[in-house]
């Protein structure tokens, strides 16, 4: 079986995603109190509390710099994590792929709903940040209510690597292993909490190019800050292909593991 062959869906993949949004109305006080307090403890810890001794980054103060980076955090944080844990359990110990397989609903479709739910996470969660960011005079309006579409697009991204790296994970225990050594490098490493300019020219180009939140971050950033440039293009489209890239690989890597 080729691991990029393109899936076949249809119409029938919203089923799947109506099943995890019921679901997760069911738990939505929950749900949005992550995204609503997050930007606020990291923006009171750094951005007002380390802010205080440094007096600006790239011309802007310091709590205004790290903003974007959290929105985009936020949203490789929710999709991914959604779609490596969440989805194990959903597959593994509640039966649920089993249970939607067992209807006119083919594995192809089952997966990539998961891969649309999980977008759909980090577009809430983008959502939700937006007007607490708002609120300290942090982001530029209206230019960055952009974000709310683009962190599907990013979610999407996020959610086909995870969903990856679930198909290919023996346990759930193993999955500890992207959250450590993919996760946490990008959460220090990819433009968030100081310019990627600081570091050494080899460790740049290596974020460019494995790092997908280095994108999602230069992009978020120059949406806050009202300074969008043609060189986004290369980002959006970097985005772009490797988003359809992991999407195609997650489905056949899926299909894989369930059948067999």
């Amino acid at each position: 079986m080729s691991y990029f062959h393109i899936p076949v869906l249809s119409k029938r993949i919203m089923k799947v995603w109506l099943r995890n949004w019921d679901v997760f109305q069911q738990t939505y006080k929950v749900n949005f109190l992550p995204p609503f307090l997050e930007p606020l403890l990291y923006l009171f810890a750094l951005g007002f509390g380390l802010g205080v001794f440094i007096e600006d980054i790239e011309g802007v103060s310091y709590a205004k710099f790290i903003a974007p980076a959290l929105i985009a955090i936020s949203i490789m944080n929710s999709s991914f994590f959604e779609c490596t844990y969440s989805s194990y359990v959903r597959m593994y110990y509640q039966k649920t792929y089993d249970a939607m397989i067992s209807t006119p609903l083919s594995i192809d479709e089952v997966i990539a709903g998961e891969l649309l739910w999980g977008a759909t996470r980090s577009l809430i969660n983008a959502t939700i940040m937006l007007p607490v960011l708002a609120a300290f005079g942090l982001i530029d309006l209206p230019l960055s209510l952009l974000i709310i579409p683009f962190s599907f697009l990013g979610g999407l991204l996020f959610a086909s690597i995870a969903m990856c790296f679930t198909a290919i994970s023996p346990n759930i225990t193993a999955l500890n292993y992207p959250a450590f050594l993919f996760i946490t490098p990008m959460f220090l490493f990819s433009g968030t909490f100081f310019p990627l300019s600081l570091l050494p020219v080899q460790v740049q180009y290596f974020a460019l190019a494995v790092l997908p939140l280095t994108h999602v971050v230069m992009i978020v950033r120059s949406l806050t800050l009202g300074t969008p440039t043609v060189h986004l293009l290369f980002n959006l489209a970097w985005i772009v292909f490797a988003a359809t890239l992991f999407f195609v690989l997650s489905v056949n890597l899926m299909k894989k593991k369930l059948i067999t």
